[in-house]
């Protein structure tokens, strides 16, 4: 529904930004699309996500995960998953695809890696390396040199090396949300009174 006024109110280019990972992100612009084209309308889409895993996200999104925003480093995609994010996007019918918090160099120039035959070129930072670990292949060590190639990185499933961490977070849910009291901002930083009855309240969820 969103969409569907945004473009009968003129707009070229319609989609969604931050607050979810990459695929949470796509299949929302797919939805998008989907009621675009029903209504008999016709849009660009756009994308640009989180660089996070956010599984676990209630409907506000990351500001909501215990680990906001100064511990989200964990959740960080690899080079590879941005590979699979850029292809889900284009096959979707996304073409303006991009990135939010979170995303390094090193994400875009894989999003423009994976997309380099739609291009026809590939971006300039890949002289830095090759594709797809082939770099590799020059390894030391034999069990290194046999990663140099695409099904190992596509179907590796990282480990954290944190033995005391859960793979999920439970988001904090104070129930505020746009209009509410909590929300409204002053000018003058917060007092420790205020700061203290965050504290207190955190303690009671």
């Amino acid at each position: 529904e969103c969409a569907v006024r945004l473009v009968k109110a003129g707009a070229q280019i319609v989609g969604v930004n931050c607050h979810f990972d990459p695929m949470t992100c796509v299949n929302a612009v797919k939805l998008m699309k989907e009621g675009v084209e029903k209504a008999g309308l016709k849009a660009h889409y756009m994308v640009q996500p989180l660089a996070y895993h956010t599984p676990d996200c209630n409907c506000q999104g990351f500001i909501d995960l215990p680990e906001f925003p100064f511990g989200l480093e964990p959740r960080i995609l690899s080079r590879w998953d941005m590979h699979k994010y850029a292809r889900e996007a284009y096959n979707a019918g996304i073409h303006f695809i991009g990135g939010c918090c979170g995303f390094e160099p090193y994400h875009i120039r894989a999003v423009a890696e994976e997309l380099a035959p739609e291009r026809g070129f590939l971006p300039v930072a890949s002289e830095k390396h090759g594709n797809w670990g082939a770099g590799l292949e020059m390894h030391t060590k034999p069990w290194v040199r046999a990663r140099a190639r695409r099904d190992y990185w596509e179907n590796l499933k990282p480990a954290s090396g944190r033995p005391l961490c859960p793979s999920m977070s439970t988001p904090d849910s104070w129930g505020v949300t746009k209009g509410h009291t909590d929300l409204m901002q002053q000018k003058e930083a917060t007092s420790q009174d205020q700061l203290k009855q965050l504290f207190d309240r955190t303690k009671s969820h």
